[in-house]
């Protein structure tokens, strides 16, 4: 079969099943209104954009001012000659906020997974994953070349049975709130489980930083954990940061090795200076907590009206910004997904392989930016969709 035939095939078979991926193009964001390229006007309940930072004037500002310091784009990798001042201030600032040595930047999320655990373990070493991890860490299990096992989700009982004894290093990671289902890892027995078999523990906290913990300092903060108990502290700066990027944080040794080994970071241009600096605007505000005390009223009142207001089972058991309506048939939920823009809101319908199959959902995700009329508007469409 050649590759013309084997790409019409796989793009039937997607149609088929009600499968296939299409972008959708906004042509005006302002904020949480958002306007699509057809013209039409909706409030995005999509967005991992929690705080509303994306928008913020402050932040919009600090992105110019660096600017019209920086440049457009730093020019090079971070060990040639892109690593500004505006970086490394942001590093120190991240780590200080984390109560940690050390941060270091990657350009995303994804780079940052890969390039952490391929450096951490390879061939004759362990990894242990959750099984509704994000495909980042998923890959860079793949690519380390380690032995790979996947526990139950949330289960550490399952870890302890698969953990054993065994040789070379043993790496367990796990996403610190699970980005399809919005609940958050049990960290406290994750890391007594890794604690008692001599492995590290590394946590994905991508939709954990910025909205649980003190100060925003994530899913480890909010449950108590340091860096002993969790070594490998990995955040994304495109979510409740509202700006580009990530970082890994622990201690100095762990961000000198990643510095060395982490082929992601060594071979990619470096983020530009002027995002550093709107990033650093951002970290004020996350640390800050009106926002953040604004997304959870936003979470609270969402959640009691939504369960007034669907069949129970609807509405998955979350705490977090993420709240995942259980549809179960992929065709209903790009059905439903389509009602609702109808009606003016912009709400993601989520399929296999993004989730197991037959849990096909609608993933509404609240923002700090949201206002009340907005949510009660989401509930009545979405009560009137749903019958």
């Amino acid at each position: 079969m050649s590759f013309g035939d084997r790409i019409q095939r796989e793009l039937a078979e997607r149609r088929a099943n009600d499968l296939l991926r299409a972008r959708r193009t906004v042509v005006a964001n302002d904020g949480v209104q958002l306007t699509l390229a057809d013209g039409r006007q909706v409030v995005g309940f999509a967005s991992n954009d929690y705080l509303g930072l994306a928008n913020h004037p402050d932040v919009a500002a600090a992105f110019r001012l660096g600017i019209a310091t920086w440049g457009s784009g730093s020019g090079a990798a971070h060990l040639v000659s892109g690593h500004s001042a505006a970086h490394h201030a942001l590093e120190e600032e991240v780590a200080d906020w984390l109560g940690r040595e050390r941060a270091l930047l990657f350009s995303t999320g994804y780079m940052a997974n890969l390039g952490t655990i391929a450096a951490l373990i390879g061939r004759g070493d362990r990894l242990f994953q959750d099984r509704l991890n994000h495909a980042s860490l998923l890959d860079a299990g793949l690519l380390s070349g380690a032995r790979h096992q996947r526990y139950a989700h949330a289960d550490a009982g399952d870890l302890e049975r698969r953990l054993g004894d065994g040789e070379g290093e043993t790496l367990i990671a796990t996403d610190g709130v699970f980005s399809m289902d919005g609940d958050i890892a049990p960290l406290p027995d994750l890391a007594r489980a890794a604690q008692a078999h001599g492995a590290w523990l590394m946590v994905d906290d991508a939709h954990g930083v910025g909205v649980l913990g003190e100060q925003g300092r994530g899913s480890c903060d909010h449950h108590g954990l340091n860096t002993q108990a969790a070594p490998v502290l990995m955040g994304t700066l495109g979510k409740a940061f509202g700006t580009a990027g990530a970082f890994v944080a622990g201690d100095a040794d762990l961000i000198d090795y990643l510095i060395q080994r982490a082929r992601p970071y060594i071979y990619t241009t470096a983020l530009p200076a002027a995002l550093a600096e709107a990033t650093r605007a951002s970290l004020s505000h996350v640390r800050d907590g009106a926002l953040r005390t604004r997304l959870h009223a936003n979470i609270a009142r969402f959640r009691r009206l939504c369960a007034q207001a669907l069949p129970t089972g609807v509405l998955m058991d979350s705490p977090t910004a993420i709240q995942p309506l259980l549809v179960g048939d992929n065709a209903r939920a790009l059905a439903l997904g389509e009602a609702l823009l109808d009606a003016g809101f912009l709400v993601t319908a989520i399929r296999p392989p993004t989730v197991p199959a037959g849990t096909a959902r609608l993933r509404v995700t609240l923002s700090a930016a949201h206002t009340e009329p907005q949510i009660d508007q989401l509930i009545a469409a979405l009560e009137r969709v749903w019958s």
